[in-house]
């Protein structure tokens, strides 16, 4: 098959492995981490999570630090960005650490959430920094497929991750306390494994006579660099517009998981336990689909071209979901998210392969920045805009049929803006 040819070429790159390897630790940690947050706050016995505080809970975790990631894309192409995976990822594991010893001191909400909050906020450096690396470590014609690989297999080792964070809690005593320290272990893995990357290797080349700036520095020119960046995003149309999608997109994938939460939750179980093995079931399902992608997404592309395979991916999603969730009941909403992995990752592959292969690598950290913003901004909004119609229960016709919609008006306005993405 041309996709197991394609793959084994792109290992057989060691820099290329060296950096999946960085992302699959950093993201299987991710997984943990975040698996042990939503079960402290979703699932915990003495916690009544409703659909708003679901919402509040992914607002505080995710909206402050959207706000960094404009600083992280500037200070992104300045800094090493080996030095970035290996710091960032110390770091997080020490604030993991501390995170962990607060769920067992039982401290007040929002200071767990501050500590929450600091993990996360380093990440933005992280992952935007792994995506704008992968042009340093392959070639032009092969960014499709090393984006249909690199991202894919992180998030999957991400569901991989959350799947033993799972494990943990069958057999662990202060469990949520226990995941979040194994995730800074699997941190400081994925910072030792990016000590065999040079470090010049992944980028931004800076003339011999250019010196990084600190991050006072950075923050002073944050301003004018994204403003350049935004100009330089605004006279490539066509990455404009597959950000403008894969947000639409997210946004839509935002809703249908509260809907999901809290259908684990309450209306499909009795208790926490059983609810959160339901939403570990879902977790491996949605991952299943992730990795079909990663699988097909090569082969749509060359035929369908980047825009058409994102417009196909958004017409799956109108029909297939409200005609599986409408049921609101486990086997069709576990088909649904199944889709949704399928067609939330093949479209984001095809738009990190348009960004890629569209942006100069001088703003390739500014720009992804920027698109990491904008997914964690659209995940938020639409968490909120759940919260406003979801009953205690989740079911609600009317936010499945919003979101179909919302699919459908992505891919028709694709269909309407024309030409393949070049």
């Amino acid at each position: 098959m041309p996709v197991v040819r394609d793959l084994r070429v792109l290992l057989r790159l060691r820099d290329f492995r060296n950096l999946l390897a960085v992302r699959l630790l950093s993201q299987a940690a991710d997984g943990v981490y975040q698996v042990a947050l939503a079960t402290y706050v979703v699932f915990s016995p003495e916690k009544q999570a409703s659909p708003a505080a679901i919402a509040s809970a992914m607002a505080v975790l995710l909206l402050p630090y959207s706000a960094i990631g404009p600083f992280a894309g500037v200070l992104l192409d300045r800094w090493p960005r080996r030095q970035v995976f290996l710091h960032g990822n110390l770091l997080r594991a020490f604030l993991a650490c501390v995170t962990g010893t607060l769920i067992v001191a039982q401290v007040p909400d929002w200071l767990f959430y501050a500590s929450a909050l600091s993990v996360t906020a380093v990440n933005r450096f992280v992952l935007a920094g792994l995506s704008a690396s992968l042009p340093r470590v392959v070639g032009a014609d092969q960014l499709v497929t090393a984006n249909s690989l690199s991202p894919t297999a992180g998030t999957l080792a991400a569901t991989l991750g959350g799947g033993l964070a799972f494990l943990v809690r069958l057999f662990a005593s202060e469990t949520n306390a226990v995941v979040v320290l194994l995730g800074a272990a699997l941190y400081l893995c994925a910072a030792l494994v990016s000590l065999r990357l040079g470090i010049r290797l992944l980028g931004p080349d800076h003339t011999p006579t250019e010196q990084y700036p600190s991050v006072t520095q950075g923050v002073v020119l944050t301003v004018r660099g994204m403003a350049q960046g935004l100009r330089h995003l605004h006279e490539r149309r066509d990455a404009a517009q597959a950000l403008t999608a894969m947000t639409s997109m997210r946004f839509c994938y935002g809703a249908l998981t509260v809907t999901l939460l809290t259908l684990c939750r309450y209306a499909w179980s009795d208790n926490e336990a059983d609810g959160l093995a339901l939403l570990g079931v879902s977790v491996g399902v949605s991952g299943a689909g992730f990795f079909t992608a990663a699988v097909v997404t090569p082969w749509c592309v060359g035929r369908l071209g980047t825009r058409g395979w994102i417009t196909l991916c958004a017409s799956i999603a109108a029909v297939l979901v409200p005609s599986l969730g409408l049921f609101f009941a486990p086997g069709p909403m576990l088909a649904a998210a199944f889709i949704l992995g399928l067609v939330t990752q093949g479209a984001k592959i095809a738009t990190d392969t348009v960004v890629q292969s569209q942006v100069d690598d001088a703003f390739r950290g500014r720009i992804f920045s920027v698109y990491d913003v904008l997914f964690n901004v659209a995940f938020v909004g639409a968490a909120a805009a759940s919260s406003l119609v979801l009953p205690l229960d989740g079911k609600s016709v009317p936010l499945i049929l919003g979101v179909a919609a919302l699919y459908a008006m992505t891919g028709a306005l694709l269909i309407r803006q024309g030409r393949r993405f070049t």
